[in-house]
């Protein structure tokens, strides 16, 4: 080889010593940065356009099978994280822990001085956010007693009492079968206030009488208004049907964090003076059974706002005393409703009782505009449009009704049947040139990235996973892959992101809006994985990464995981915090990094335990 070299520079082959040392540069360079996913990421395939979900378009939908003959992800030890190696660890955060009464602590939700400075109650105002300023940084302590959850699907018909110790309903809903106590458990046998035969007799009994609804293929997404202890969306899950179960923080207590111990979906909400964070026209049926919501008050806004986020041509199943008594109270109820539904074109689809004596009424909205502009008087008026915002998060309740987008610029009045409209293009995508391209790449992105990563490549236990929130949801394409496994997932759709929420409920899937620089509504120790993707790098222009994490923790269940996708900059911000409240870290191919949540929470005498 010696003699070579000379005669290479004799022989003047300066091109060869280049090319050559450009070869050993680029082959380094790989070997030492061999930590990128191979297929491209959730950011990369919405960089090139803003998603809008404003506009339809009049193509024909197309269903998309997942895709077949991808290159899988070259699979490499995992870096566990410890302090001096992969992730700097020179933070130091002294926790502190909440005070003993604050196991159930919801900052947004518990805000007593914002509370008591309220000058009304009269519309439910209590049952809303006031979130504190700034965020509160304590730990939220665990019950006395609090262990692993019971696992799904077992947890759906008994959970551990002293993870959720409240036995109010137990005495007070005892004569309706809501929920019983037997030793060590809560018990839910499937009864309700109008459940008087169980939950089961009474969804066959909903289809019965409108076999159209035909659960599980027609009727995919559900809300459950004042849903007590979410039976009636927990055992719709054997249909097929997901159903955003919801109720406020009030006497009821803590019937949210009976449901989510249960592994039913469900989020804290009231129908007060401010919108649902839902968006316009995106739920199959909606359904009330002694919801307790006064649907005339204030010039009807409660129930102008379920006519808001029904869909075109979707149901509202109400069952009540106004429906199928005849006292006087009862009557003027029913007559009121007669007159605001009437109003709103709402059509009544059917009405009957059942052999309990239980009746419900089914109304329809309608599909078009004709009806509201036929309407001998404009009451309620239409909307303006140019004045409505697009996202509702913090948006007063409206006294005017939407227009209904025509028919005709819709691909169809209704999406696929499920599971086809899973993976077909969704009605309300935007029309701009690519969306299509890039809501089928982002499919296909999600397919390849769980079954090859997710699922094979990390330290995750999914056994043990129920209860699952995608932080940053974008299209639901994380949900949409997961779908075969036994969760659930909540989307979250940031509200400074792209508008993607309609598309995820077009799919036949659920979310809501929420701004992650605040608190969320619902229950600590609630979830069992949080998701994010490409979440932090925005967030952290707008508020302390430090108040996400504990945010983190509050819903988060000891034993509960978080997976983050996301760069090395932030991810080197993130992992010091999650190791100071002693969550095992692990970091794989320089980009996904899993936490485990443990039981550690600083002692109440300031020493840790």
């Amino acid at each position: 080889m010696a003699p070579l070299i000379p005669s290479i520079f004799k022989e003047r082959k300066y091109p060869f010593l280049l090319a050559l040392f450009v070869l050993l540069i680029c082959v380094s360079a790989l070997i030492l940065s061999n930590n990128r996913f191979l297929y491209p990421s959730e950011i990369d395939l919405t960089k090139s356009q803003s998603i809008s979900s404003s506009s339809p378009v009049p193509t024909q939908s197309t269903a998309l099978d997942p895709p077949n003959g991808r290159s899988p992800m070259k699979k490499k030890s995992p870096v566990v994280i410890v302090a001096g190696d992969e992730i700097s660890s020179d933070l130091r955060v002294d926790w502190e822990i909440c005070s003993r009464s604050q196991t159930d602590y919801i900052p947004c939700l518990d805000n007593v001085k914002a509370i008591k400075a309220l000058r009304s109650r009269r519309h439910m105002e209590h049952r809303e956010r006031y979130c504190p300023k700034p965020s509160p940084r304590c730990l939220v302590p665990l019950p006395m007693g609090y262990r692993t959850p019971v696992p799904w699907p077992r947890n759906r018909d008994m959970i551990w009492y002293d993870n959720v110790p409240h036995p109010k309903l137990v005495e007070y809903k005892k004569e309706q079968n809501w929920v019983r106590k037997s030793g060590e458990y809560l018990v839910f046998p499937g009864g309700g206030t109008q459940f008087k035969n169980g939950v089961k007799k009474y969804i066959e009994f909903v289809e019965e009488t409108l076999p159209n609804i035909n659960w599980g293929k027609h009727t995919r997404v559900v809300l459950d208004v004042g849903c007590g202890v979410a039976s009636f969306g927990g055992y719709l899950l054997d249909e097929n049907v997901v159903t955003m179960s919801f109720a406020p923080k009030d006497e009821h207590e803590a019937q949210i964090q009976f449901a989510l111990e249960r592994g039913i979906p469900a989020t804290l909400s009231v129908i007060a003076t401010q919108k649902l964070t839902f968006p316009d026209n995106v739920y199959d049926l909606i359904h009330c059974a002694r919801c307790r919501v006064h649907w005339d008050a204030d010039g009807g806004k409660p129930l102008l706002e379920l006519n808001r986020i029904l869909r075109p041509g979707g149901l509202f199943v109400w069952s009540a005393t106004p429906v199928y008594r005849n006292d006087e109270r009862d009557q003027n109820v029913w007559n009121a409703m007669v007159a605001l539904t009437e109003s709103i074109c709402w059509k009544t689809v059917a009405k009957t009782v059942d052999s309990s004596g239980i009746g419900l009424v089914i109304y329809q909205k309608p599909v078009s505009n004709s009806c509201y502009e036929d309407r001998k008087e404009n009451v309620p008026p239409l909307c303006d449009q140019a004045y409505r915002k697009n996202v509702s998060w913090y948006s007063p309740l409206e006294s005017c009704l939407p227009k209904i987008e025509m028919i005709e610029q819709r691909e169809s009045e209704w999406p696929l049947t499920w599971p086809e409209r899973l993976n077909s293009r969704p009605p309300c995508l935007a029309i701009e040139p690519g969306a299509d391209d890039i809501f089928y790449e982002d499919t296909k992105h999600w397919f390849a990235l769980v079954s090859d990563v997710y699922l094979d490549g990390l330290s995750i236990n999914w056994s043990s996973i129920r209860n699952v929130m995608d932080m940053n949801a974008g299209y639901g394409g994380f949900n949409a892959a997961m779908i075969d496994q036994p969760i659930w997932v909540m989307n979250v759709v940031p509200i400074h992101a792209p508008d993607t929420l309609p598309v995820i409920f077009d799919r036949g899937l659920i979310g809501i809006y929420h701004d992650w620089c605040e608190s969320l509504n619902t229950y600590p120790r609630t979830y069992d994985l949080l998701h994010a993707t490409y979440l932090f790098g925005n967030l952290t222009k707008r508020c302390d990464i430090l108040d996400v994490v504990v945010e983190m923790d509050r819903i988060l269940r000891p034993g509960g995981w978080i997976l983050i996708h996301d760069e090395m900059d932030i991810i080197n911000k993130l992992a010091p915090i999650f190791q100071s409240l002693h969550w095992d870290s692990t970091l794989y191919e320089g980009q996904f990094l899993v936490c485990k949540k443990n039981f550690w929470r600083p002692s109440f005498g300031g020493k840790r335990e």
